[in-house]
């Protein structure tokens, strides 16, 4: 039997994709797919080293993704693509697969803010913000983590007072993705109602922005800080659909089904670098993979791979179906992050030295996924959300 070509990528892909979940897939879902991959190809791969390694987010990509037609890629009208849940599982693979920065975007943009206007706004509230946010014209950010209120929203301390018509926002969050570079913030507080979202101008007088940085991970990335000082805000900015915490909860469950899919697709870059390596370098005077201890890393890196993949795909046709629930959400978002770290940092052993070198790309999944493995919930929220589902008892207090 002859060694594959390190530089048939597609092969090596084929070969990986042992189970066959390629052929799950209907033949639209493949042409969008193959679309969203080649534009990572083509517009993420050449550039992204550089982009972590600076610690800059390409911010001009984002009309192009507008284009690509993945942002608000599941909602329905106002311009928006209108796209099945699988569809867009695969496009979150594919471009957390060129980097988990990308993808975090296409995530807060279109499932977190789009999907809150979406949800629970005015159709006014819609037709002003959704068909320029679908096309990239304006950005939107989803402000709902505190410095002291992660795990724990119910303890915001954020809160919006009425003072006649207005509302007047004060408090802080923090570990907000995209705000520095957004034009509107769906920001949640605490009022005498409950929690209520508010659609925020981020150039609001009293609105303040800080960059959180250095970072080592997500470097291709915005996080930030936002203060709320006194912020007047009129009647018409508050989402008047959602009350209390299960507003916020439900776009957070869209982010998290997102993050199942486009770990696998951090993984899958892995593996393939790997694979490639091994197959290309020279030890011992034989190519490295065919070596018995890397051979097992590279099967049990593949078995991990495909196991969540085909996770992905089936609970990508259960949402489609409007059957998933959230605590089936919090095992695959468990299972797949935390199976995508392993993997990442796996291949990097198999690249020894090399690996630890931005033009490959593991090290850099394996930071990235720290923060995602973080936020959208924790793997000990996840572990207490499916330990409520199978013994009935919360042990959140």
């Amino acid at each position: 039997m002859q060694p594959r070509n390190p530089d048939d990528l597609e092969a090596l892909r084929a070969a990986s994709d042992i189970l066959g979940i390629d052929a799950l897939l209907s033949d639209d879902e493949r042409a969008v797919r193959d679309r969203v991959r080649a534009f990572v190809d083509q517009s993420i791969r050449p550039g992204i080293a550089d982009w972590f390694d600076r610690a800059v987010f390409p911010a001009e990509l984002v009309p192009e993704l507008g284009e690509l037609g993945v942002l608000g890629m599941t909602l329905d009208g106002y311009g928006c693509p209108g796209r099945s849940a699988v569809e867009y599982g695969l496009a979150a693979l594919e471009l957390e697969a060129g980097d988990s920065g990308i993808r975090t975007f296409v995530s807060v943009h279109g499932s977190l803010a789009m999907g809150s206007i979406q949800g629970w706004g005015t159709e006014e509230q819609k037709q002003e913000w959704l068909p320029r946010m679908s096309r990239g014209e304006v950005i939107g950010c989803f402000g709902l983590t505190e410095p002291s209120a992660g795990s724990d929203p119910a303890s915001m301390k954020s809160f919006a007072r009425r003072e006649g018509d207005d509302w007047i926002l004060t408090g802080s969050k923090r570990w907000i993705g995209l705000a520095s570079i957004a034009q509107i913030a769906v920001v949640w507080a605490q009022t005498d109602e409950g929690v209520r979202g508010f659609i925020v101008p981020t150039d609001a007088p009293g609105f303040e922005v800080s960059v959180l940085e250095p970072k080592g991970s997500m470097r291709a990335s915005v996080q930030c800080e936002l203060h709320f000082d006194d912020v007047r805000l009129p009647a018409d900015a508050l989402l008047p659909g959602a009350r209390g915490l299960s507003g916020p909860f439900a776009a957070l469950n869209e982010a998290r089904y997102g993050i199942i899919w486009g770990a696998m697709g951090a993984a899958r870059d892995s593996c393939e670098a790997a694979l490639a390596h091994a197959l290309r370098r020279i030890q011992f005077g034989r190519p490295l993979a065919g070596f018995q201890l890397t051979q097992q890393k590279l099967v049990d890196m593949v078995l991990e791979l495909q196991k969540g993949s085909l996770l992905a795909v089936h609970m990508g046709r259960m949402k489609d179906a409007g059957t998933l629930t959230p605590a089936q959400i919090s095992l695959g978002k468990l299972n797949n992050v935390r199976e995508a770290i392993a993997i990442a940092r796996e291949a990097r052993t198999i690249l020894g030295g090399d690996g630890v070198l931005l033009e490959n790309s593991p090290i850099r999944h394996a930071a990235n996924l720290e923060s995602v493995r973080t936020y959208e919930g924790t793997d000990e929220v996840h572990t207490l959300i499916l330990g409520q589902h199978l013994t009935g008892m919360s042990a959140f207090r």
